[in-house]
């Protein structure tokens, strides 16, 4: 097997390729903040459902 970083792990034929290179232009979001977002969007629908009916 080649020791070749570049080319990642292969499986189901070469049809999926894992990759250990992390991307570098990839947006990165702290998990807190995510929460924060889902938990504010679920109040404020709740409170838009309250209002409305």
């Amino acid at each position: 097997m080649p020791d070749n970083k570049r080319s990642g792990f292969s499986s189901a034929a070469g049809l999926i390729q894992y990759y250990d290179m992390e991307e570098s232009r990839a947006l990165k979001l702290n998990p807190y903040l995510v929460v924060g977002m889902g938990i504010g969007a679920a109040f404020l629908v709740e409170i838009l459902n309250w209002r409305l009916v």
